[in-house]
């Protein structure tokens, strides 16, 4: 059995998409993954199961979700591993210090034809950012809420993304490391 870290977009933000998550973890559990566990209310999922059948669950969850709670929803999916390394590979160390600095985005692949100029050009001067394969990191030590950096990544990077600040990256991995 594999550990694996499944993070959700968009669900229970700004009052849309609500989803308990005992609800989340339940649905886990009825699709046969082992020992389910959540982190905050935004859609955090650490579960075991083999790789074929969390393989499948990028577009199962999203189906079951719609039919018990009307909305859709698209979710990352990734290995411990994964995280681990997106962890280690941390370019912007002093993110450490203020962890709510640094948002990790987690990319359901790797971008194509990312826009890196016109990320530049938005930026602010206090920020930094990083693209390294299938993550990218974002450094905002002025906060990312007032980033315009941060709301446009996804689109110019081209492919699809969720994001989580290193403090709650490493409380889900902290949780996942802990199945093991």
């Amino acid at each position: 059995m594999t550990t694996w870290i499944a993070l959700f977009r968009g669900i229970n933000v700004g009052g849309a998409s609500v989803l308990p998550m005992k609800d989340l973890v339940a649905l886990f559990g009825r699709l046969g993954f082992a020992e389910a566990r959540s982190y905050i209310q935004s859609g955090n999922v650490v579960f075991k199961g083999s790789r074929p059948q969390a393989l499948s669950l990028a577009k199962r969850i999203p189906e079951e979700l719609a039919m018990s709670h009307g909305f859709k929803t698209r979710m990352i999916l990734l290995a411990l591993e994964e995280m681990e390394e997106a962890v280690s590979s941390n370019p912007f160390p002093e993110g450490e210090e203020d962890p709510k600095s640094l948002n990790i985005y987690f990319l359901a692949g790797n971008p194509s034809k990312p826009d890196m100029e016109s990320l530049e050009q938005v930026k602010s001067s206090s920020e930094r950012f990083s693209l390294l394969g299938k993550v990218f990191y974002l450094y905002a030590p002025d906060g990312v809420g007032r980033s315009k950096l941060a709301a446009s990544v996804e689109r110019r990077l081209g492919v699809e993304a969720t994001a989580r600040n290193l403090r709650t990256t490493l409380a889900v991995l902290k949780i996942a490391r802990d199945l093991l």
